[in-house]
Formats: C-alpha cells, sequence, structure tokens
C-alpha cells in the first residue's frame, strides 16, 4: 500500500455563502471521499454576514465527524463572486504553507460519491494534456445535469434565442449545451460544480477572472486553458449529486440581473474583441426578436425573464460606448449572491 507522502497532493475548496448546513453537509461528504488520498479541504465563508462562519466554525469545533480532519475554515472581508471566492481558497494552498499538485472545486451543494474524487485525481495524472477535468453531475432525483458545453459563439448566441428545431440542427456543432456525455471525452468547458484542475496550469494561465462576479468565469477560464494547451475533460465514472441554484436563486429571477450581462458582455469582449462582443449582442437580438413572433403567432409560453432583450440590449449598447473594462460589481450588489451552479 502506498505511503500518503507518496501520492499527489489535493487541495479541495468548498465556497460557502449563506448556506452553511448545506456546506457542512457536502463537506462531510467530501471528507468521505477523501479517504485514502493526500488531500485538505478548505472552506471559504464568502462575507456571508449572516452568521455562517459562526455556524460552521463551532461544528467544526465541536462535531465528532471533524475532529482531526484534514479540514479549515477562512473568511473572506469581502463578497467578490464564485471567482474571487474560490481564489482566496486557491492561494491559502495547504495547510503547512506548500503549494498542492491539484485544485478541486466542489460546490457547497454538491455531494461527491466516494470515488469521485479519486476518480477525477486517477485521470488527470493518467492524461497530462488533460489540464482539468470534471464530474458527471445528477440531481436529487437521479436525473442527470448538462454540465459539459461548447464555447459560445455569435452563431451559439443566434441558435440559442431563436429556438427553432431546424436552425439548432443546422448549427449542432455551435450549440453551447452539450448532450450529458456517455462516456468520458473532452469538451470545450464544464460547470464548476466538481471540477479538478492541475495547479500547474493554473500557474501558467492564472486564476479566475475576477470581473466576473457570477457566471462566464467557468468558461473564461476554460478558454484560456485551451489556448494554452490543456484540454478539459468529461469524466464519467466521478459522480456527484447536485441540488443547484441554492445561492443564487436563479430559479426565482423575474429580471435578468446586472451581474450575468456584465459577465456575458466580459466574457465576450475580453475572448474576442468588442467588436465581436457587439456582433454576438446582435445575433441574439435578431433570434430572440424571430422567437418573440413565433411565440405570439404559436400561442408560446414566455421563457426569457421579463424585459430580457430590451435589458441586454440597453446594457451592451452602454458598455461597448463605455471605454475600458467592463465595470465592476457594485457593492450592494456582491451582498446578493455568491455562485452555486
Amino acid at each position: 500500500m502506498s505511503n500518503l507522502s507518496d501520492l499527489p497532493s489535493v487541495l479541495i475548496v468548498s465556497l460557502n455563502y449563506r448556506t452553511p448546513q448545506m456546506t457542512l453537509r457536502s463537506v462531510r461528504a467530501a471528507l468521505r471521499a477523501m479517504d485514502g488520498l493526500r488531500a485538505e479541504l478548505v472552506i471559504v465563508d464568502n462575507d456571508s454576514g449572516d452568521g455562517s462562519y459562526e455556524v460552521m466554525k463551532q461544528a467544526l469545533d465541536t462535531e465528532t465527524w471533524a475532529q482531526g480532519a484534514p479540514l479549515r475554515l477562512i473568511r473572506s472581508e469581502r463578497n467578490g463572486g464564485f471567482g474571487a471566492g474560490n481564489n482566496i481558497g486557491i492561494r491559502a494552498g495547504l495547510s503547512d504553507g506548500s503549494r498542492p499538485d491539484y485544485v478541486y472545486l466542489l460546490n457547497s451543494d454538491a455531494f461527491p460519491a466516494p470515488e469521485a474524487i479519486r476518480a477525477l485525481l486517477a485521470h488527470l495524472e493518467a492524461h497530462p494534456e488533460a489540464g482539468f477535468a470534471g464530474s458527471y453531475i445528477h440531481g436529487e432525483d437521479g436525473a442527470a445535469h448538462m454540465t459539459a458545453f461548447r464555447f459560445p459563439s455569435i452563431a451559439s448566441e443566434f441558435e440559442g434565442a431563436i429556438r427553432f428545431g431546424p436552425v439548432s440542427r443546422l448549427l449542432r456543432r455551435k450549440v453551447v449545451p452539450m448532450p450529458v456525455p456517455a462516456g468520458t471525452q473532452a469538451v470545450d468547458w464544464l460547470a464548476g460544480a466538481s471540477i479538478m484542475m492541475r495547479q500547474s496550469v493554473l500557474d501558467q494561465i492564472g486564476l479566475f477572472d475576477e470581473a466576473f462576479f457570477l457566471y462566464f468565469e467557468e468558461t473564461e477560464l476554460c478558454l484560456r486553458a485551451a489556448r494554452a494547451g490543456h484540454a478539459t475533460h468529461y469524466v464519467r465514472g466521478s459522480e456527484v449529486m447536485h441540488i443547484g441554484s441554492v445561492s443564487t436563486g436563479m430559479k426565482r429571477w423575474s429580471r435578468i440581473p446586472g451581474f450575468w450581462l456584465d459577465s456575458r458582455w466580459h466574457y465576450f469582449s475580453k475572448t474576442r474583441g468588442r467588436g465581436y462582443a457587439a456582433a454576438a449582442t446582435l445575433a441574439h437580438l435578431a433570434g430572440g426578436l424571430m422567437w418573440r413572433l413565433r411565440r405570439v403567432l404559436q400561442r408560446k409560453p414566455r421563457v426569457d425573464p421579463p424585459h430580457f432583450l430590451r435589458d441586454l440590449a440597453w446594457h451592451d449598447l452602454k458598455a461597448l460606448v463605455r471605454p475600458g473594462p467592463a465595470r465592476a460589481v457594485p457593492a450592494g450588489t456582491a451582498r446578493r449572491a455568491a455562485k452555486v451552479e
């Protein structure tokens, strides 16, 4: 049997925002999946401001399962969003001050099966061409979640907005959400609920871009890795149960949030340029107007939040004429959300 010191080291980061009991439940599942690995877990409380830190600290100090576990709790002094919070955990490194070989991000409402973390580690060890590896995600009901994607493009913006079968078939290689892969394969990017990353790749390309508050940050990080020659792999043998949208309240949106619009514009303008970002928006508006005409004629139900196209057009017009990078998220917005996919 191998000595733990001979194994690659893994730092697991769990980001909490106002869901302390859920986070502790996820951490307990992660500790079981860490058994036999050279791994440590750090919980980052993303400036919850609701007593979450104190609740978790008391649990870690008093509950039997936490005693002697390779586990730490730290707090962020501000909620800069999903990427910024995870960056704090990544920068914390291992408890002895060293850097891990791998970083594993686990959402606070995600629960790895006993072999889930080991499967990602084994895959990356066996596939040096892969910089990132993510899990097969399913819900509490066992249904698979769609977590493997292609990079967004002008064509995908039009296809996603028009919602028309013949267009989707014509542009099938551009559609962002991929069908759930039947097996392990390379993909463009993965949702960040359960993803392992080589520390050496992060050293090369950098951590999450903190200009993103929520959404598109994993997309941009995986694109940076791809452009540097590092693939992202979907690993079917790593299974994680995920609840989803616990902290963001995404399922209850009555209007598209400004931070989503900021992140979308920043993604396109940073990765392709402002002209491409504007063209992507025009493609989305064209497809969206066609969809709305069909919706009226065919009496289809509303799908987008109210005023979505108007909000998108006005936001991106202002962003296009505004010099410099996308604006920072207002402090009030930062208090309202932290990402759980």
